[in-house]
């Protein structure tokens, strides 16, 4: 089974769903995936444009009766990955997600932010350096997340 993609728009595109399988590779997206490089007729993200309406900061994010609310995913890689994109520094946050990918079936959406991965903090992280964590760690995953409440 292929790399499958998606075409956002002619001036936006996104790669939703290239994979996640044994060897390690991680392309300038920050997509979290395992697997072989891309195909010159995949999709890349050239130099996407953030998801999310505003800047928010950490301290935003953990103030007592703030407008989001936690949630926790445990999200167990397939043979092609996790199925999400983080972006973002000091928080990430969620890019992208693969509607058919392990992420998606266990409702990680766009534009949550990402607070711990494994029982790590990663509010103050950047998108590199919080997917290595990812890549590097088990094949399954426990990510807290922050999201606003009304979503």
């Amino acid at each position: 089974m292929g790399p499958r993609t998606a075409v956002a728009s002619s001036k936006e595109r996104k790669m939703l769903s290239v994979g996640h399988d044994n060897t390690l590779n991680r392309g300038k997206s920050g997509y979290c995936k395992r697997g072989p490089t891309l195909s010159p007729t995949s999709t890349v993200l050239s130099n996407p444009k953030s998801v999310l309406k505003r800047p928010v900061s950490p301290e935003e994010l953990q103030r007592p009766g703030g407008p989001y609310i936690k949630r926790t995913f445990t999200i167990v890689g397939d043979a092609v990955g996790w199925g999400f994109v983080i972006r973002g520094s000091r928080p990430c946050h969620i890019q992208a997600v693969d509607p058919s990918g392990p992420a998606a079936a266990v409702g990680v959406k766009v534009c949550q932010f990402v607070v711990t991965v494994n029982g790590l903090d990663v509010l103050s992280l950047d998108y590199k350096t919080v997917s290595n964590l990812i890549l590097t760690g088990p094949r399954t995953v426990v990510m807290e997340v922050m999201e606003e409440a009304d979503c």
